[in-house]
């Protein structure tokens, strides 16, 4: 199947993509702060500069897009069907990347907690993780 853009408008479209600031990663900083939680955004110094860093709890959130981070069976995370090579390279390498730095940050003694996309835009199931989130950071599993 043709991409329905000219690949000038398709490389456009995939260079304006934003890889800070994103609406899920806000709205997931507001929903914890809401609930008392206090944090810092994408510090540099930790390994693949979680987007949220909590510092009390040693835990690092990570907010990832489906489609880049190769979220398995998500449907977000469908390739293209043109240039499939190429996405599932780039994807496969974000995957392997990903590994490495959760590696790395647990060698560390950080807790590392990873949020999908899906989880955040599905308002069905946003407040539920918001919950477990707030379990998960704290340790009070009750």
């Amino acid at each position: 199947m043709a991409d329905k853009f000219t690949k000038e408008k398709r490389s456009s479209i995939m260079s304006h993509i934003s890889g800070r600031e994103t609406k899920p990663e806000v709205l997931m900083r507001k929903l914890l702060f809401a609930k008392g939680l206090r944090y810092k955004k994408n510090v540099k110094s930790l390994r693949g500069k979680p987007d949220i860093v909590l510092p009390k709890y040693r835990t690092v959130v990570f907010i990832h897009g489906c489609f880049w981070h190769g979220h398995e069976g998500c449907p977000k995370s469908k390739l293209p069907d043109t240039r499939r090579e190429f996405w599932q390279k780039k994807i496969s390498e974000n995957m392997k990347r990903d590994k490495a730095d959760i590696d790395i940050l647990r060698k560390e003694d950080w807790k590392v907690i990873t949020i999908w996309q899906c989880e955040v835009n599905n308002i069905a199931k946003r407040k539920n993780r918001v919950e477990l989130l707030v379990k998960e950071i704290t340790g009070n599993m009750n």
